[in-house]
């Protein structure tokens, strides 16, 4: 039994029945930005698990991995800072997963031309290759995902969340930079 007396709670009706007792028992009145948020971030959890069990771990990698690697194919040569930027990564997170593609032969740091302590993450040859063959398994599972709307509403999922990031500047929000 749910918390109010109904069947079994699955997510969804636990988005509804969190709204229902948010707005009526506690008062608070913003239940559809609620309901937004948590539709938006469930959505995303879903489709990022998806992606790394049914193309990355398969391949003997991560999300975060896919991520750094990612950055480096398309942008280049970065210096980690500029990686953890762009793949929304800390320069932590990007400092510790590039020893590991290091490691595996995927990623090479070499040294920066600012200063002696600054170093520079490329691809190796062997990258570039498992790029263009991840990548192929990324795009293929994207294309299943986005072929559920129509390309008329695929262009307004994305002008709707391109209009809602370009929003946080009217408050005070903390992101990695």
């Amino acid at each position: 039994m749910s918390a109010d007396g109904g069947a079994e709670l699955d997510f969804w009706s636990f988005v509804d029945l969190a709204g229902r007792r948010l707005s009526e028992e506690f008062g608070f009145r913003h239940r559809l930005a609620t309901r937004l948020l948590l539709t938006l971030n469930r959505a995303s959890a879903i489709v990022t698990y998806d992606l790394e069990s049914t193309v990355h771990r398969p391949r003997g990698h991560s999300w975060s991995a896919f991520r750094l690697l990612f950055v480096t194919w398309l942008a280049g040569p970065l210096e980690p800072g500029r990686a953890a930027t762009l793949a929304g990564m800390s320069r932590a997170a990007v400092s510790n997963l590039s020893k590991t593609l290091v490691a595996d032969g995927m990623l090479v740091r070499t040294p920066g031309e600012r200063d002696g302590r600054s170093v520079i993450l490329s691809l190796t040859e062997r990258g570039q290759d498992a790029m263009l063959e991840i990548f192929a398994g990324q795009n293929e599972r994207e294309r299943q995902w986005a072929d559920v709307l129509t390309e008329t509403e695929q262009r307004m999922l994305i002008m709707l969340l391109d209009k809602l990031m370009a929003g946080r500047g009217s408050f005070d929000v903390r992101e990695r930079s």
